[in-house]
């Protein structure tokens, strides 16, 4: 009889005096996610070893458009026709063509808030690394010196048949479509395509570093390439505490100690 009475109460209340209004509802989720940051603010500043995993979302706000959906084809091609090894051998100029695109589109664009915050970790932090799968080369232009660029970087080109790399400018095409000067074999975006493996000594520096990281970050990645859930739980196993910070809820969100839901780079420049 106790509890009906409380439950009659509680509805009464709820519904008949004091329904709750939408400025209401705001101003609640407003104060929960200041609460979330604060405790965010508080674990970055007591960490000792900091990784930050980054995806396709934080450089979308610099305006890159994301690789997969519509924004992504060029010329009708979806980019998962034209980034693997087996799209490269049949038709090397079309590839060529549409990285030249892309990294066009990379260098007019302009590092932002996230990307600046994520270098002024750095800076704070002795033990940091940043682990992104983007290869616009936007963290280096923001002041990040300790990364791992796990994709590759669009503005270098390797060859095909051995070692040699070599920095490609903005210049026509033809000038990363040149024979390898040490085998004559061809040389290629230095991107990690589909169908293809990470490199072994990228992964090992991921590895290394996450199993005596206390605090990891992770930012504008969907969960749909499953390294950054796979480093962060990782990371997690050895004890690590995760901030996720996206506009979404993702596979990364489930394991992490705080989801921040927002842009990256209006959020992760008030943690730092």
């Amino acid at each position: 009889m106790g509890q009906f009475v409380i439950f009659q109460t509680f509805e009464f209340v709820l519904f008949h005096n004091f329904p709750l209004s939408p400025v209401s509802i705001h101003l609640n989720c407003n104060q929960a996610m200041q609460t979330d940051i604060d405790a965010c603010r508080a674990a970055v500043a007591a960490a000792k070893q900091v990784a930050v995993i980054t995806g396709a979302g934080v450089s979308k706000e610099s305006g890159i458009p994301t690789f997969r959906g519509k924004e992504g084809y060029w010329k009708e091609n979806r980019p998962e026709d034209l980034a693997t090894p087996a799209a490269f051998a049949a038709n090397p100029k079309l590839v060529h063509e549409w990285y030249s695109h892309r990294r066009t589109v990379c260098h007019q664009a302009e590092p932002n808030a996230a990307h600046r915050a994520i270098a002024a970790l750095e800076k704070q932090k002795a033990q940091f690394l940043l682990i992104t799968q983007n290869v616009d080369g936007l963290h280096k232009r923001a002041g990040s010196r300790r990364l791992v660029e796990v994709h590759g970087n669009i503005f270098r080109g390797r060859c095909t048949a051995c070692s040699y790399t070599v920095d490609v400018n903005l210049e026509p095409e033809p000038a990363i479509a040149l024979q390898c000067p040490a085998c004559a074999a061809n040389v290629r975006p230095d991107i990690v395509w589909f169908g293809e493996s990470y490199h072994p000594a990228d992964l090992q520096t991921c590895y290394q570093f996450l199993h005596h990281t206390d605090l990891v970050i992770v930012s504008g990645t969907s969960g749909v390439v499953q390294i950054p859930l796979h480093l962060t739980q990782v990371a997690r196993e050895r004890g690590a505490r995760v901030i996720d910070v996206n506009p979404d809820n993702t596979a990364v969100s489930e394991l992490a100690d705080w989801h921040l839901a927002g842009p990256a780079g209006e959020i992760l420049p008030q943690l730092v």
